[in-house]
Parts: structure tokens; C-alpha cells; sequence
């Protein structure tokens, strides 16, 4: 292994984005290096399963109006594109389904599509790196020019990049930026996301003066039974508790605080604000039967979240009536009675055609079949939407406003595109991984400096015309 390098592109992260990128790189022939912290390649992407986001500028500025307009234009027009793109790497893509009421997406294989990623990449000369850190960025005359990178192995290498793309997956899993850009409490929420994705990238970024944001943009997460630590991969869906778009939570002061309707990612961000960021869910027999023990989406595998909550230890309880949310456990510190009179209250007006406060503005059902199932819920995370500022063509953005010169972002390390909303974290990893080969091509083409392999000096403008690019 050499311990200095010249290639094309430099990707750290080998997840969603930083594999879709690596991919396409070298089928559009550019020589590439991929590097991954853990042990093995995926990150979160190994837990996921379907690429979604709006279907059209309606319907993600209606969803989403504090994302940077050009970030969400380019993911909606080049969604289909990066479908298109799953399936040429050999992946069966199912046909498209509604997702979240308002989204669109697509079901498939996110381990077969990051196993044949890896695949292209290796079987192109390229090279997957694992167990491997990311010490420092290279500046030559104000451009970032690759990497000081130590291997699983203990050993030292540089590899000089004509574009360096940061796709580490987001800092969910460090608890004190966290603190500093989620909420002053945010160390407290379960990681329902990859251990290793701990702000690497977003060091590397302002290690090099580039701008990060927006503040107050909230996270991407769901709500889960309290007192339940994750046990594994499998409980990050497991024991989400999506159906909570369709019932009533409390805080502790017996008040709602939130349209749950609008879905559960945001009453997700909206429970962090409530006191000791806790509250009681509530659903009645009907929610119980058509959406904890349904299918959340389409061809999804059913759980009964309750039944497991309650297994694992979980604060739950069954009311028969509504008259026994009364007696909720004292040790739980909920003011029954309040919450009791406010879900008759949300009955009594959704009956009389009126709107509670706050509305219920996509399910108005009452909540009136007996018995009602609670579960004490609080918010897990799954990456952050302050990260580091990019273009539409995943250029990082310095503080100026500027690009910075041969240094790129994608995925989760990125902030802008999502502000107190969300439509697809997949889609996102895979639209803008797309885009930052893509402008990884251009500047393989345009750059002019002579590298140097051995005795061989050449332009990479001169190398990509001699695989045909020229």
C-alpha cells in the first residue's frame, strides 16, 4: 500500500452518499479512494429501506418552506435520476408509493445496493478503505487537495484528490455537538442512527473555514417507547412509534402541544421542547387495530409496538375506559384528570365537526373507542439538519459565501436542506452523492495540475482522456 496517492476523487465516508458517489465516479472513469471509519462500509444506510421524498416544488416548499430553495429544487428534480441510477448498479427497485401522506419513494435493498456500490468501486481499481480515520485536510494555495489518513493498520498515508468529498454521515452520534446545535438536553435522546457518525466531517470542514448551519434547524428522528435502550439495529423501526400521527400526546402537564396528524419526525422535535422531554401517547382501539399492529408503509413488516414496549419494560398501560386515565401511576408524575378531560375534549369537537387546539388537521377521528393504549414516549435521533453548507452542486460553501476550493459534502454532514422539516434521508444521500461525483468529473477534466506517480507526471485532465473522457 502506498504510503502517498494521487487520485481523482477522495471520499471519507463510506455510507449512502459517500458510496453512490464513489460509484458513479468510477464508472464515469475517475480514479477514486473511499475511506471509512468503522469496520465495515453502510452506515445508517444499512437500517433503511425505502428512497422517498416529495414529488413535486408544491409539495416540498408546502413541507418544508425553511429549506434553501435550491438544495430542494435539486433533490426533487433529480430524484427520479437516482432511482434510475439504484437500478443500473443491479438493484431491484420496486414501483413508487406514497410514504408519510405526502411523499413519494421507492423500496429496495439498501444492503445489496451498498454491497454492489463497494463492488464497482473495488472492481475498478478503485479502493474501499475501513477502520480507517481521517487526520487532516491538505491545503495547497487556499484549495483543499485531499488527506492525512492512518490506516486500521496503524500506518500513515496521504492521498492527494483533485475533489474531496466529506459524506461522514452527520455528528448524531457526538453527544456535545448535539448539546451545542440540537437542544441544550440533546445528549439525553436514544442514537436510532450508526455509532461512528460522530462530526468527522463536519471537523474537517471548518478545520478549513467552511460555513455550517442553519441554526435552530431541528433533527430527523422518531419517537420510542421511554426507558428502552436500543438493543440493535433492528429496534431503530421496531420500536419507532410512527402511529403516533394518528393519536394524542400529552406533556406533563396533561396538554397537548402539537398537531401529531402532520407527522411523527416533527411532534418528534416538538416533544425535545417540552418539559423533561416526555410525554403519554394515546390511542384508542381503533388506531390500535388500523396502525400499531398495521403496516406503517406498504409492504413493510407489521409489530405490535405496544405489545413489545410492554415486554421490554417499557412505561405502558391499557385503560378501559377513559375514566381510568385518571389513575395514572403517580410515579409517572401526568396530571390524569387533565389528561383524561383533554381527549374527551378532542372527541367532543372533532363529533362537532370543530377544530381542536392545536389542530388535527389530516386525521379529525375521535379518539372514542375503549380501551386506550398509552406508552410513555420520548424522542431518539437520527442525524441532526445543522451540518455543513453546500451549492446544489455539493460544493462546501466557506464563510464568505464562496466555494472552497476541491472540497465537497453530502448526506447527513450537510445542513440547509432541511429546516424543522424533513422528506427523505435516503433520497437526499443518494441525489446529492450523484451530484458531487458529478462535479468530482468536471474538476478531474478541468484541473491542470501535473501530479506525480512514481517517475510519470500527467494532468488529471490527461488521465480522464485517456480512459475515453476527453
Amino acid at each position: 500500500m502506498p504510503d502517498q496517492q494521487v487520485v481523482d476523487l477522495l471520499v471519507i465516508g463510506a455510507g449512502m452518499a459517500g458510496l453512490t458517489a464513489g460509484a458513479r465516479a468510477v464508472r464515469d472513469g475517475l480514479s477514486v479512494v473511499v475511506t471509512e471509519i468503522g469496520d465495515e462500509v453502510g452506515g445508517s444506510a444499512r437500517y433503511a429501506g425505502y428512497a422517498w421524498t416529495a414529488p413535486s416544488h408544491q409539495a416540498m416548499e408546502r413541507h418544508n418552506p425553511g429549506g434553501e430553495t435550491s438544495l430542494k429544487r435539486a433533490l426533487v428534480d433529480r430524484f427520479t435520476d437516482g432511482i434510475t441510477w439504484i437500478g443500473s448498479t443491479g438493484v431491484d427497485v420496486k414501483g413508487a408509493q406514497p410514504i408519510l401522506g405526502f411523499g413519494q419513494g421507492h423500496q429496495f435493498d439498501t444492503n445489496h445496493y451498498i454491497d454492489s456500490c463497494r463492488r464497482i468501486v473495488v472492481e475498478a481499481g478503485g479502493e474501499v478503505l475501513t477502520a480507517t480515520v481521517t487526520e487532516r485536510l491538505l491545503l495547497e494555495d487556499g484549495a483543499v487537495a485531499g488527506a492525512e489518513l492512518v490506516t486500521g493498520d496503524g500506518m500513515r498515508r496521504t492521498v492527494h484528490a483533485a475533489s474531496t468529498l466529506l459524506a461522514t454521515g452527520g455528528f448524531q452520534g457526538d453527544t456535545a455537538l448535539r448539546n451545542k446545535f440540537v437542544h441544550p438536553h440533546a445528549d439525553r435522546m436514544e442514537l436510532r442512527s450508526n455509532p461512528h457518525s460522530r462530526g468527522a466531517g463536519y471537523r474537517l470542514a471548518t478545520s478549513v473555514g467552511a460555513a455550517t448551519g442553519p441554526t435552530g434547524a431541528g433533527f430527523y428522528g422518531h419517537l420510542i417507547p421511554s426507558g428502552i435502550p436500543f438493543g440493535d439495529p433492528s429496534d431503530f423501526v421496531d420500536l419507532s412509534l410512527y402511529y403516533s400521527e394518528h393519536a394524542l400526546l400529552f406533556n406533563l402537564r396533561g396538554e397537548r402541544f402539537a398537531d401529531e396528524t402532520l407527522g411523527d419526525h416533527l411532534t418528534t422535535m416538538a416533544l425535545m421542547e417540552q418539559p423533561e422531554s416526555r410525554g403519554l401517547l394515546i390511542a384508542d382501539s381503533r388506531v390500535f387495530r388500523d396502525w400499531v399492529v398495521g403496516s406503517y408503509v406498504k409492504g413493510a413488516v407489521a409489530v405490535d409496538k405496544f405489545a413489545l414496549a410492554a415486554k421490554r419494560g417499557g412505561r405502558v398501560g391499557l385503560a378501559e375506559s377513559l375514566d381510568e386515565l385518571d389513575c395514572l401511576p403517580e410515579e409517572w408524575g401526568y396530571d390524569g384528570p387533565a389528561v383524561r378531560a383533554a381527549v374527551e375534549e378532542v372527541n367532543a369537537k372533532s363529533a362537532a365537526g370543530e377544530e381542536p387546539t392545536p389542530g388535527r388537521r389530516l386525521d379529525r377521528t375521535p379518539l372514542d373507542q375503549p380501551p386506550y393504549y398509552v406508552v410513555e414516549a420520548v424522542p431518539a435521533i437520527t442525524f441532526p439538519f445543522h451540518g455543513i453548507r453546500i451549492d446544489d452542486s455539493a460544493r462546501v460553501l466557506g464563510e464568505d459565501g464562496r466555494p472552497v476550493a476541491g472540497l465537497l459534502a453530502a448526506g447527513s454532514d450537510t445542513g440547509g436542506l432541511w429546516h424543522r422539516a424533513y422528506a427523505g434521508g435516503i433520497a437526499s444521500a443518494l441525489v446529492f452523492g450523484l451530484v458531487a461525483a458529478e462535479t468530482a468529473a468536471e474538476t478531474a477534466v478541468q484541473n491542470t495540475t501535473p501530479t506525480v506517480t512514481g517517475d510519470l507526471t500527467a494532468t488529471a485532465a490527461t488521465r480522464a482522456a485517456s480512459r475515453g473522457r476527453g
